[in-house]
C-alpha cells in the first residue's frame, strides 16, 4: 500500500483513544497539521548535523523529503518513517574534512557507502528475516532502541536546555498538559503546540527582560536575544540549494565505511520501534526498509545532500500522536521539498530556540527509550542471566555517557555508535562463551 489511504472514522475525524493505522487518513487539514508536525520534530537534527559535517543543510533539508518519498515507496508503505540526516558519519566526515578533503570527497564516501547498505538490505531480503533475528534477538534489539533514545539525553543535556532552562521546562510543561488533558485532536498535535508556545513565549521574553546570558548553540556563554530573525531576514524567499556532484576517494570511503554497522542496528531498531506501536509484523518488510535507506543515501548524496537514517524524532512523534498514516509522511516530504526551495521559510524554522527544542526533545527521546523496554517486556527476556545483563548495561551506559573512544588516531566511535557496537558484539561473544563453558 504506497497510496490509497482509506479514510479514518466519521469523515476523518478522530475519537479519544483511536489510532490512525498507516494505510488510514485524517482530514486533508488535519493530516497537514500533523505533516507539519513531522517536519518541526526532524529539522533541527536534519538542519544541523549536515552543518557539522561540513554539507549544506538546504541541500539536506530538500533531499530529505526526496529520500522520504523513496523509502516509502521501496517499503510499499508499510513502514511509516522520516528519513533524516544520520549522525552516524559525523565522525568520519570530520575525518575527512581534517584530512583534506572537502564536501564533494565526504558525499563521494557516504554515496558508496549508501550502496553497500543497500546491498546489505538485498541480502536481508533474500536470506530471510531469519538472519536478522539471529544477529539482532529481541534483548539486542530492545537495547538498540533503548540506547537510540536515551544516548541523545546529551543533546538536551549538554546543547538544547542550558540555552534557556526556564523556557525549556514551560514547553515541557505545556507539552505534558497538552497531550495528557486533551484527548481529540489537539492533544494528537502537542508536540507542534508546545514549540509554537515555547517559541511564542521565547519572543515575549525578549520583548519583557530583554538578552539572556547563556550558552548558545555552539556552547559559548554569550548574550543574546532567544529568537534571532537575522537569518530570515537575510535569506531569499526562493532559489535553489548549493548542489554539487561527489568525488570518490578509496582513503575516505574506508574511513566512513564502518558507519555502515550502526545504520544497520539503527534502521533495525527503528523499525522494531515502528513495528511495536503500530502492532504489525515488520520482520517481512525490514530488508526492503534497509535498501530504501540505502539508496536513499545514495540518491541524496549523489547531489551533495547528507547521508539519510529512520529518524527517532519522528517515531517519538507518532508514540506521542498515535498517528501511524504514511500520508503525514509524504505530506512531511513535500514540504521538507518546498522548504528546500523557499530558504526563508527554513531559516524560520531554524529560528526556534534551543530551550524550546530542549523541552520538546526531553519528551520524544524519553519515549523512544521506553519503546526498548516495551520490547523487552513483551518479549519476556530474562535479565537474570547475566549474558543479557551485563553487555546490554555496558552498551546503554556507554550511549548515555556518551562515551568516547579513539579506534584510530582521526577516527573515533562514541555514544549511539559505540554502544551499539558493544551491545550486538558482547552478546554475541558473551552468548557463545556460555555455550563452550563446562563448569
Amino acid at each position: 500500500m504506497a497510496f490509497g489511504w482509506k479514510v479514518h472514522g466519521e469523515k476523518g475525524t478522530l475519537a479519544p483513544g483511536e489510532v490512525v493505522k498507516p494505510d488510514e487518513r485524517l482530514s486533508w487539514p488535519r493530516m497537514i497539521g500533523f505533516g507539519a508536525q513531522h517536519v518541526i520534530a526532524m529539522f533541527g537534527a536534519t538542519f544541523v548535523f549536515p552543518v557539522v559535517m561540513g554539507l549544506d543543510p538546504n541541500v539536506a533539508v530538500m533531499m530529505s523529503g526526496v529520500a522520504t518519498i523513496i523509502f516509502l515507496l521501496i517499503v510499499n508503505g508499510k513502514i511509516p518513517s522520516y528519513l533524516g540526516t544520520s549522525a552516524s558519519f559525523v565522525g568520519g566526515a570530520a575525518a575527512i574534512a581534517a584530512d583534506g578533503g572537502g564536501p564533494a570527497t565526504i558525499t563521494g564516501a557516504i554515496l558508496v557507502a549508501g550502496v553497500v547498505l543497500a546491498l546489505c538490505g538485498v541480502v536481508i531480503h533474500f536470506l530471510g528475516i531469519g538472519i536478522i533475528n539471529r544477529v539482532f534477538p529481541p534483548v539486542v534489539t530492545g537495547a538498540v532502541v533503548m540506547l537510540i533514545g536515551f544516548g541523545l539525553a546529551y543533546v538536551v543535556a549538554d546543547i538544547y536546555w542550558p540555552q534557556d532552562q526556564w523556557i525549556a521546562l514551560i514547553t515541557m510543561l505545556v507539552t505534558f498538559v497538552t497531550i495528557a488533558l486533551f484527548r481529540g485532536f489537539i492533544g494528537r498535535l502537542g508536540i507542534l503546540i508546545g514549540l509554537v508556545a515555547g517559541f511564542v513565549l521565547s519572543w515575549l521574553a525578549d520583548l519583557v527582560f530583554g538578552q539572556i546570558t547563556a550558552p548558545d548553540g555552539a556552547g559559548q556563554v554569550t548574550s543574546h536575544f532567544r529568537v534571532n530573525f537575522g537569518g530570515v531576514e537575510q535569506a531569499a524567499w526562493f532559489g535553489l540549494p548549493n548542489f554539487h556532484a561527489p568525488d570518490f576517494k578509496l582513503s575516505a570511503i574506508i574511513v566512513v565505511l564502518p558507519a555502515v554497522i550502526a545504520l544497520i542496528a539503527e534502521n533495525i531498531g527503528h523499525v522494531k520501534a515502528v513495528g511495536e506501536m503500530t502492532g504489525t509484523d515488520v520482520d517481512p518488510v525490514m530488508g526492503k526498509a534497509i535498501i530504501g535507506d540505502g539508496v536513499a543515501t545514495v540518491v541524496t548524496s549523489a547531489v551533495g545532500g547528507s547521508p539519510t537514517t529512520t529518524y527517532a524524532e519522528n517515531i517519538g512523534v507518532m508514540a506521542a500522536t498515535r498517528v501511524y498514516s504514511t500520508l503525514a509522511y509524504y505530506i512531511a516530504a513535500v514540504i521538507a521539498i518546498l522548504l528546500g526551495l523557499v530558504p526563508k521559510f527554513g531559516a524560520l524554522v531554524y529560528a526556534i530556540p534551543g530551550g524550546v527544542l530542549g523541552g520538546v526533545t526531553v519528551i520524544l527521546y524519553g519515549m523512544i527509550g521506553l519503546l526498548g523496554a516495551k520490547i523487552w517486556i513483551e518479549n519476556r527476556v530474562d535479565f537474570a542471566d547475566p549474558v543479557n545483563m551485563v553487555p546490554i548495561g555496558a552498551g546503554i551506559i556507554l550511549a548515555i555517557g556518551p562515551v568516547n573512544m579513539q579506534i584510530v588516531e582521526g577516527f573515533d566511535l562514541g555514544g549511539i555508535a559505540l554502544g551499539t557496537v558493544v551491545v550486538l558484539g558482547g552478546y554475541h561473544l558473551l552468548r557463545a562463551l556460555s555455550r563452550s563453558r563446562t563448569v
